[in-house]
């Protein structure tokens, strides 16, 4: 495997290079795809198990390639985070603004378990905090889309 690769996957082709606020860029780039694939339900879960299966195998090692605990670069957990947070959300441009706003809001305040969750050591803490994130944003967005604005799901 190239030393490049874990880096390459990581930062989500570079993305988390951005010199200010990489992780909000890092869930900005998963919403632009969500919104240029447009994938269905079943192809939202098959992302989803892709960035998560990416992240676990990857951030890890680029954590230790950079030397740092959860380097600032390291984005692939926003993207799997985003594409959480708006699993099988209406594809309601409305509300996808709202699912990025939410989510982050949530992966900067970091609700309970979040909080504790980005402690541990490797790919979980680093991945573990924006699954939380990602499950509450859209846990609230299913709760606006279904109860308060009456949408098909």
């Amino acid at each position: 495997m190239s030393k490049n690769l874990p880096k390459i996957i990581a930062t989500f082709f570079y993305v988390g290079y951005l010199p200010f606020i990489p992780g909000t860029f890092g869930s900005a780039a998963a919403l632009g795809l969500f919104i240029f694939l447009k994938p269905g339900p079943l192809a939202q879960y098959a992302f989803l198990a892709l960035f998560l299966s990416l992240g676990f195998f990857f951030s890890g090692k680029a954590e230790k390639l950079f030397n740092s605990k959860d380097p600032k670069y390291i984005v692939i957990d926003e993207v799997a985070g985003m594409f959480l947070a708006l699993l099988f959300v209406p594809l309601d441009f409305k509300l996808l603004v709202i699912g990025f706003l939410l989510f982050r809001v949530l992966d900067t305040t970091k609700p309970f378990p979040a909080d504790r969750l980005q402690n541990l050591k490797g790919s979980a803490g680093i991945m573990l905090d924006d699954a939380v994130a990602g499950l509450y944003a859209n846990i609230i967005l299913q709760f606006v889309s279904r109860v308060l604005l009456k949408m098909p799901s």
